[in-house]
């Protein structure tokens, strides 16, 4: 267990937002619990972050930047700590995601990372590994800010209709999740595509792919295995991916018709009705 009085700032983004809280705490001359009663937290969880037993959240700081007036310094700093706390492999794909105009994903078995709901996320993320799992879902959910930038990327996802139906999380996770596709469809930036099972075969078949655009760099396709993440700039494999992905946009449904196959699941399959 860290000791809060020999917590080491440079030890990791983690610790450093810990010492950070403690100090900014102290200057306004509030204990753990008076401070967490102010932002309706646990003085015990104050502590947890303090001593970087816990990940704390966006909205965890930004609560503690009003009550301590510190000019947003947790909510910049909170970037850095989720950041740092995903798998080592996959933080050039988090920060490729975060860098880029464009992403083009397409995705063979379930709902992409950036467009799932909390639930759901928490379903895919612990279906072999319970271990942090309320640090490891914030982390997830918090990716999806980079919709929330001034000039947010351009999200287009081409969706096996399997995804539709591989029921992960329980009936009432698989509404909220396709209730959250069809929100987005008010959204320029985000673009939900069904690849449908009348589709046959079809140009995706090797495996789910991403294809990030950059304003200044080179294009780069990401594949992931178990336990790591493959990005080339390769334009052999990019042109290859970019010409597959176009496929796959032509043998898949329009946004409208997408919408409505997303709508007939969730009614179908998961029992909710929408007007």
């Amino acid at each position: 267990m860290v000791n809060i009085n020999t917590l080491d700032p440079g030890a990791s983004p983690l610790d450093y937002y810990g010492f950070e809280l403690r100090r900014c705490r102290e200057a306004a001359d509030l204990t753990q619990r008076q401070l967490g009663e102010i932002v309706n937290y646990t003085g015990s969880l104050i502590g947890q972050i303090e001593t970087a037993r816990k990940v704390p959240t966006l909205e965890f700081s930004e609560r503690v930047d009003a009550a301590l007036g510190t000019g947003g310094l947790l909510s910049r700093l909170v970037q850095l700590v989720l950041r740092s706390q995903l798998p080592a492999w996959f933080r050039e794909v988090a920060e490729l995601q975060a860098r880029a105009t464009e992403i083009y994903s397409f995705e063979l078995g379930m709902v992409p990372g950036l467009l799932q709901t909390q639930a759901y996320a928490r379903a895919v993320l612990g279906a072999i590994d319970q271990r942090g799992l309320d640090d490891r879902t914030a982390v997830r959910m918090a990716r999806q800010r980079i919709f929330d930038k001034e000039q947010p990327p351009l999200f287009w996802v081409v969706l096996s209709e399997t995804a539709l139906v591989q029921q992960i999380g329980g009936y009432e996770v698989m509404r909220e999740q396709l209730a959250h596709l069809l929100a987005l469809g008010g959204s320029p930036q985000i673009n939900v595509q069904v690849l449908p099972f009348s589709a046959g075969a079809h140009a995706g078949m090797t495996g789910s792919f991403d294809v990030y655009r950059f304003a200044g760099d080179p294009t780069i396709v990401y594949t992931e295995g178990y336990g790591s993440a493959h990005p080339t700039a390769s334009p052999d494999t990019v042109k290859d991916c970019s010409l597959r992905y176009d496929h796959l946009q032509a043998a898949a449904l329009s946004l409208k018709d997408s919408a409505e196959l997303i709508r007939r699941a969730m009614e179908d399959r998961y029992g909710e009705q929408v007007a």
